[in-house]
């Protein structure tokens, strides 16, 4: 599915449907911008600010829409704080510069965590059709305040196996509190896991198969 690159006068927005998980998040907050169900265009830059543009690829957490500003104004910039959030029975939603696989692919993105997405490691919302049961408030575990917060996070899917993240990320709850820190995490993308969001082993007996 090809990518969208829509240019206003003042903004560009890039729109890739293959990340898309329908948050919904843009067509609620500024139907004038995402105008759903029409034929033809249905993006349009020049209807809010470039602000406002910015604040729309950055509410997406898919990281499905990117804005670029063509006014000389800042464009999204990276987080201060790296942060991968438990969504409730959905997937991981990472906001970090981001390096998945080896390739960087920007500042957001919702990881698989139920094993069905046909566009591993990317959600492409089956745990809906799947009923992946998954709590967003797991428990809290000891952790230490890190050193650094931010900066690039590498996100490795291991072969048939869970994924691997290196770097400074906080575990938050669906709720907003922070359940862990740490520079390394592996966390669960097979579903069978009894400790999700990490990974305890179970991909093994379940014979998850995924690159």
């Amino acid at each position: 599915m090809a990518k969208e690159i829509v240019p206003g006068s003042k903004a560009v927005i890039e729109f890739d449907a293959a990340r898309c998980i329908h948050s919904r998040h843009c067509v609620l907050d500024r139907p004038d911008v995402f105008v759903p169900n029409v034929e033809g265009a249905w993006i349009h830059p020049d209807a809010a600010t470039p602000d406002e543009v910015v604040a729309l690829a950055r509410n997406c957490p898919s990281g499905a829409i990117v804005a670029r500003r063509l006014d000389g104004g800042p464009d999204e910039s990276p987080p201060l704080v790296n942060t991968l959030r438990v969504r409730e029975n959905g997937p991981l939603a990472v906001h970090a510069t981001l390096s998945i696989g080896g390739t960087t692919v920007g500042l957001r993105a919702t990881l698989c965590r139920c094993g069905q997405s046909n566009r591993k490691p990317f959600c492409d919302g089956s745990h809906t059709a799947a009923a992946f049961a998954a709590t967003g408030e797991p428990p809290p575990k000891d952790s230490m305040p890190l050193e650094r917060r931010g900066g690039v996070l590498e996100v490795t899917p291991t072969p048939n196996g869970p994924l691997k993240l290196r770097g400074p990320v906080e575990v938050v709850t669906g709720t907003g509190h922070t359940i862990n820190r740490a520079t390394e995490l592996y966390m669960c993308r097979c579903g069978q896991s009894k400790n999700k969001p990490y990974c305890d082993g179970s991909h093994k007996a379940a014979g998850f198969l995924a690159p």
